[in-house]
């Protein structure tokens, strides 16, 4: 059996006790040293990660696509900001430039003839127009100016037939094309890209963006949130005023809506008859569209439940329904 080695007293101070300690020193030292540069290596990192994230929020928060966005508030930073939820035609780059400070969104409903607004909207920084509704002819009531229009990707056929007020005579007007399915498919080049793109060639300098696939799912995603209705297993499909909304949820920093009624107008019985587009007189009621497609079972717009979701939005959120006025519900 080996020797069991007795512990020295505490008051042993034999040189061998002596030697025995020093050598114990010797060993310690480096290793309390490289703890103690370790710790403070992951304190350091830690702060310097903390200070970095604080100083990024802002324009993390301002770049990022927030899934809870239209409830909310954004905060605005100086400069251009990237939109990732919209890609260029034809580089796929995302869409880069400044919020606008005040956005007048102009519907295309008959509310608008007669109103007398054209002047008062021009005055917004932003002009969003929607489809194929045109200014020419009703500058009176619907301005002149066209920042920015969003378009179904149906209603692109409808702008070509008139190409030259569209894409000759508004050169500085960015195109929002919103749309599924194998016509907008990038990647395969469907057949509603590639007029986008011919497009682009035609007309060097045209900006013509489309929503991610990403960005209509978010969109599809946000019906269902403030609804409790699945959009495909409720037969519904999204207007392009709902695209519209949401873009100018991100895009603006005031938003002053005309032309759209509430979500109540067309159930109140004085209300008046106005055509469904200002510019086809006579052809469809508004509010007899609005009812049908709210009672269809399937394949239909959501016109009414969507305005009642936008007058949620607009209690927490700078949104103004000038044209007619009404109160958010």
């Amino acid at each position: 059996q080996l020797p069991l080695l007795s512990r020295p007293s505490l008051g042993d101070s034999s040189p061998r006790t002596t030697e025995g300690r020093q050598h114990e020193d010797s060993v310690r030292a480096p290793g309390g040293r490289l703890l103690l540069i370790l710790l403070c290596s992951l304190v350091f990192s830690a702060v310097y990660i903390i200070l970095c994230c604080w100083a990024c929020l802002p324009l993390c928060l301002a770049t990022c696509l927030d899934h809870h966005f239209p409830p909310g508030s954004r905060p605005t930073v100086p400069g251009p900001l990237h939109f990732s939820g919209y890609s260029s035609v034809p580089d796929g780059k995302p869409l880069v430039r400044e919020q606008c400070r005040s956005c007048a969104v102009v519907s295309s409903s008959g509310q608008m003839l007669g109103s007398g607004l054209g002047t008062e909207i021009d005055s917004a920084e932003c002009v969003l127009r929607m489809n194929q509704a045109p200014t020419a002819g009703y500058e009176a009531d619907v301005g002149r100016r066209s920042t920015l229009r969003v378009i179904s990707h149906t209603t692109v056929p409808l702008l070509l037939r008139n190409y030259s007020h569209y894409f000759q005579q508004s050169r500085d007007t960015l195109y929002m094309v919103w749309g599924q399915g194998r016509h907008m498919d990038r990647a395969l080049g469907g057949r509603t890209y590639r007029t986008l793109l011919q497009l682009t060639k035609m007309y060097p300098g045209l900006q013509v963006y489309t929503f991610t696939e990403r960005m209509m799912a978010y969109c599809d995603q946000i019906f269902q949130d403030e609804t409790g209705k699945n959009r495909r297993q409720s037969g519904s499909f999204l207007s392009t005023g709902w695209f519209t909304m949401i873009l100018a949820l991100e895009l603006c920093e005031e938003i002053v809506v005309y032309g759209m009624v509430s979500g109540s107008y067309c159930r109140e019985k004085s209300h008046p008859s106005v055509p469904y587009h200002y510019f086809e007189k006579g052809r469809l009621d508004e509010c007899q569209m609005y009812l049908a497609h709210e009672r269809a079972p399937r394949s239909a717009h959501r016109f009414i439940t969507e305005k009642a979701v936008f007058s949620r939005w607009a209690k927490k959120r700078p949104i103004v329904f000038a044209h007619p006025s009404w109160k958010t519900e």
